[in-house]
């Protein structure tokens, strides 16, 4: 049996966890407690994620939801709900879960990792040192992109700074808001119990700003300028202000895994927070890397099918979120000079979300593919809009149906398939601009 270890128990690394004890392998977590009493605001489809990780302790946390109220481009209005997450109480949830699948976890800062031919060695303070026959990155945004095992460097967008305020204000009903200034972008929180948190996102290169000591005078100022954040906390007296500040900026590590290792969560890609769905990113990463690193260590001939199919889904990942939030940036069309919002509104490219469909640049590849627990070789459907292929649809294999569309007609080519079958491949076609 293989030794596992996994740096980091956020959502990202507490979900491959689970995921590899379910696969079999046995594991230990090395983490150190967040510095910091954040609050995360999430969307339903984040919790179906924790729900589909097994995370059901931590899925407990959320806050029921309440309508998040928008102020952009000039509009106000109440658009989706939003849960929110008090991350001790979350990361506690967390821990819970590890505990309830036998996974083996250490409470302590690592020091350094280093890796020889075979294993990794995993330095500790104040524990033993680990070795590892593999070892999975997943200290977020955080994670060191170059030291003795995982080599780095990575892809930026603009550089981000949020600053991000707490304090205890009076109990009321949970609410959150978002509004959009001429240099950045404001996420405003207040829990049932009244913590209040108030977070500003900045351009780096653009924004001038006080030293550290002027900074809590700095973003009091920029919350009492605001109508909206005055309404929305309603002059609420600020007890036990605390500031944390934390980059933004959007990265794509170019090495998301290698020989005995891998990355995942936001230690592989971590995205604008704009889109509000971190812990969803973090999780698209972290589903797949069980049955990646399942295929590494039980199948190492197939090491380099696998490292193939994890770093392709995680840029795919990276640069569908990004022109996500580009689009969300262009939206706000009453800044466009201003350094913030030009830069983002244009980054990473011009290419279009979801190109027009077009069922001629439908093409049948060979690709890896999850095939029980391992990762596979198939043939799929690549797609301008899924360059990486659709595998099946209803379980049934999308490349022999469209090998045979080029030259026969869909009622002979879909005739041996049972009545939904049927229907839900026929609905897939006309998604991809097949016209009879």
């Amino acid at each position: 049996m293989s030794q596992v270890v996994i740096l980091g128990a956020g959502p990202a690394g507490a979900a491959v966890a689970l995921g590899l004890r379910k696969l079999g392998h046995d594991v230990c977590i090395v983490s150190e407690w967040r510095r910091f009493a954040a609050l995360e605001g999430v969307s339903q489809r984040v919790l179906e994620g924790l729900r589909a990780a097994g995370l059901e302790k931590a899925l407990r946390c959320a806050s029921e939801p309440s309508l998040r109220q928008v102020n952009w481009n000039g509009d106000s209005a109440a658009r989706n709900h939003e849960f929110l997450l008090d991350r001790p109480t979350f990361d506690q949830g967390l821990r819970d879960d590890l505990h309830t699948a036998g996974v083996a976890l250490i409470e302590a800062r690592v020091l350094a990792v280093q890796r020889d031919a075979q294993r990794s060695f995993v330095a500790l303070e104040g524990a033993p040192d680990l070795v590892a026959d593999f070892i999975i990155e997943a200290r977020g945004r955080q994670a060191p992109l170059r030291d003795g095992a995982l080599p780095g460097k990575a892809w930026r967008g603009p550089e981000t700074l949020s600053l991000l305020n707490r304090w205890q204000g009076q109990p009321g009903p949970a609410a959150s808001a978002v509004e959009s200034l001429a240099d950045g972008w404001v996420w405003m929180a207040r829990q049932a119990d009244g913590r209040c948190y108030w977070q500003m996102t900045l351009d780096v290169a653009s924004t001038l700003l006080p030293d550290k000591a002027g900074l809590i005078d700095y973003c009091r100022g920029r919350r009492q300028a605001s109508e909206m954040a005055q309404r929305f906390f309603a002059s609420d007296q600020e007890h036990d202000l605390q500031l944390h500040a934390r980059s933004s900026t959007a990265i794509l590590s170019r090495h998301s895994c290698g020989d005995g290792w891998i990355r995942v969560g936001d230690a592989a890609m971590a995205v604008d927070p704009l889109s509000g769905n971190g812990i969803f990113q973090s999780l698209s990463s972290a589903l797949q890397a069980p049955a990646v690193i399942n295929t590494v260590l039980n199948l190492p001939e197939r090491t380099a099918l696998a490292q193939q199919f994890h770093q392709q889904r995680v840029e795919q990942l990276f640069w569908r979120f990004a022109r996500i939030g580009r689009d969300f940036y262009a939206q706000e069309q009453r800044w466009t000079e201003q350094p913030f919002w030009q830069a983002r509104s244009t980054w990473p490219d011009a290419r279009p979300l979801h190109p027009a469909p077009d069922f001629g640049a439908l093409q049948v590849q060979w690709a890896p593919v999850l095939r029980d627990g391992l990762v596979d070789r198939a043939q799929v459907v690549t797609s301008p809009d899924q360059p990486l292929g659709i595998w099946h649809v209803q379980g049934i294999e999308l490349a022999p149906l469209v090998s045979r569309l080029r030259h026969e007609p869909a009622q002979q080519v879909l005739a041996d398939l049972a009545p939904e079958q049927a229907l839900q491949v026929r609905r897939w076609l006309l998604s991809q601009g097949y016209r009879p």
